[in-house]
């Protein structure tokens, strides 16, 4: 029988973190599933889905301890799949715009008061080609669920532009894409 498990991945930056995790999964006989990991700053962070055999996953959650002793903190949750509900219509997001402290939270408490569930989500600043301004961008994939009413919704998120004085596309998604 095979265990799936979900973990979380923070330690600073170098190089052969991620081989040291995939070496771990792969010599207690597991499969790496998938996975999004990224540089933020001066840190490595990171979540990934294994699978590996049932009797493998005590000696695996030994091993990814030991990798504290090189700065690595790994957490490890076992893979509910049964708890995520894909009902509802997929949807994308953007937003783009002069940086301020709040965009997050204003944007995801208007989808979370939707019932909205942000199912993928980026962001980053840059610098403004012109202006040298910081500019911030966002990129979210959306599970809207079907009692939600997607023209109030798009509504108050046009409006909460226009408040923050950004950008912002909001489109349904087809078949899933």
């Amino acid at each position: 029988m095979q265990v799936r498990l979900v973990m979380t991945v923070i330690g600073k930056d170098r190089t052969g973190l991620v081989e040291s995790v995939a070496s771990i999964v792969a010599q207690h006989g597991g499969n790496w599933l998938e996975s999004r990991m990224c540089r933020l700053g001066g840190e490595f962070a990171g979540i990934l889905r294994a699978e590996v055999p049932a009797e493998n996953q005590p000696a695996l959650l030994e091993a990814l301890k030991e990798l504290q002793a090189n700065g690595l903190s790994v957490v490890v949750q076992p893979d509910r799949p049964e708890a995520v509900s894909h009902a509802g219509k997929l949807a994308a997001f953007e937003i783009v715009g002069h940086d301020r402290p709040g965009i997050v939270r204003q944007i995801t408490h208007a989808l979370a008061s939707h019932g909205v569930n942000v199912e993928d989500f980026s962001s980053e600043c840059v610098s403004a080609p012109m202006s040298g301004e910081p500019l911030f961008k966002a990129q979210a994939r959306l599970r809207i669920p079907d009692r939600c009413d997607v023209a109030a919704l798009r509504r108050e998120l046009e409006q909460m532009a226009a408040d923050l004085m950004v950008d912002i596309s909001f489109a349904e998604l087809e078949d899933g894409r």
